[in-house]
């Protein structure tokens, strides 16, 4: 099969699903397809070269409006990708009565995809389109999930009261805004840690010497053995294994040490048990906003610095305190901290672009992006973002 055309790339709206445990499962896409017919832009979508790759080992759902967008192009396409299996399409229930839908479903049934209702549920449809993905409307209750085989998805939720209803309700699936809200309160000494961590992130930022780094190291046991055992995972050709931080510090550099404590920062221990959800949502924005900085010719600092405005943007919501606080005690550099207090800049533009779960035309433009880098950068983000939250 001839290369696919990727050019010009249709803007995505991306969200992450999360399960009960605030562990992703799925990535809820859809594509805007106002350029051009939504078949044009859906085919474009899943012949990126390693999109499913890239974002295993979770689910891509991806909602179409109109059933004519399931053309027999896809099944060689999906073919290709060899990742039928892991593709999740989400229509609403008129647009599987189209003329021809269900035989067109069934043919990439065959080839492995799976099939969900987007909306209100159509008990007259087959059995196999009984999952559902619920959107919830802000004041109105949650309906039930409906007893059919699932999954049962809920979007827009709001906050963690919604969730928690939504949890009530029979869903097994969450995105929506409720992520980015303040996690429960930590465990007892939490705020004590990130005192530490803002200690050490301002002692890598004016490059401390190791020593003093490591007598800070030290008063934050979890910390330490955090960090250790990641030194570890990075050693794992070695025939010792790291066991101190003079050694932890020299095997993984300044650099890849100071974003690992960056994200480490979101990594603390919540009074429910539960993982931090604002953990995979500051590596997605720093490995995004470093992605485009990188496509626009940015050098290492510059990338850096893309990278780091984007890992911080959410610890005003982590830490509770105003994010002139946060930049003030870290004595970020200037361009860092125009962009996290007020969007400011290039590093702000390209902040609202990593921000935006449905980015525009006019951001593309403050940003000086264009659609298809966008696209690799929010590739790269959520690869690294999925491979962060395993390993943390």
């Amino acid at each position: 099969m001839p290369a696919p055309d990727i050019s010009p790339f249709p803007l995505l709206a991306i969200e992450a699903v999360a399960d009960g445990r605030n562990a992703w499962t799925a990535l809820l896409l859809r594509v805007d397809g106002s350029a051009g017919d939504e078949a044009q832009a859906l085919a474009r979508l899943l012949a990126y070269p390693d999109l499913f790759a890239a974002l295993a080992p979770l689910d891509a759902i991806v909602r179409v409006a109109n059933s004519a967008a399931l053309t027999p192009a896809l099944l060689q396409i999906l073919e290709a990708q060899r990742a039928a299996p892991r593709l999740v399409f989400a229509l609403p229930a008129r647009a599987y009565a189209e003329p021809d839908a269900l035989a067109r479903c069934q043919a990439l049934q065959a080839a492995g995809c799976r099939f969900m209702q987007d909306g209100e549920l159509d008990p007259a449809l087959p059995s196999w389109l009984g999952g559902q993905l619920y959107a919830c409307i802000p004041g109105q209750p949650v309906a039930r999930a409906p007893r059919t085989p699932g999954p049962h998805l809920a979007h827009g939720v709001a906050d963690a009261a919604q969730q928690q209803q939504c949890r009530e309700a029979g869903f097994d699936g969450f995105s929506g805004s409720y992520a980015l809200q303040a996690p429960t309160p930590a465990v007892p000494g939490a705020s004590g840690s990130r005192k530490h961590m803002l200690a050490l992130l301002g002692m890598l930022a004016r490059e401390a010497e190791v020593h003093e780094i490591e007598i800070q190291l030290k008063q934050d046991p979890a910390l330490s053995f955090q960090l250790l055992r990641l030194a570890n995972s990075a050693a794992q050709g070695l025939r010792k294994p790291v066991s101190n931080f003079g050694q932890a510090i020299m095997l993984l550099g300044r650099r890849q040490m100071q974003r690992w404590l960056q994200l480490l920062l979101y990594a603390r221990a919540q009074a429910d048990g539960l993982p931090n959800l604002l953990l995979p949502l500051a590596a997605l924005r720093a490995a995004q906003m470093e992605m485009l900085c990188k496509l626009q010719g940015g050098n290492a600092d510059e990338q850096d610095r893309a990278f780091m405005a984007g890992v911080f943007s959410l610890l005003d919501v982590l830490l509770g305190m105003p994010m002139g606080e946060v930049v003030a005690a870290l004595g970020l550099p200037s361009e860092v901290g125009a962009a996290l207090m007020a969007r400011h800049g290039r590093l702000g533009h390209l902040l609202q672009l990593a921000e935006a779960r449905a980015p525009d035309h006019e951001a593309l433009r403050r940003a000086e992006a264009d659609p298809e880098s966008l696209w690799r950068s929010q590739l790269q983000g959520y690869h690294w973002a999925i491979q962060v939250s395993r390993n943390l």
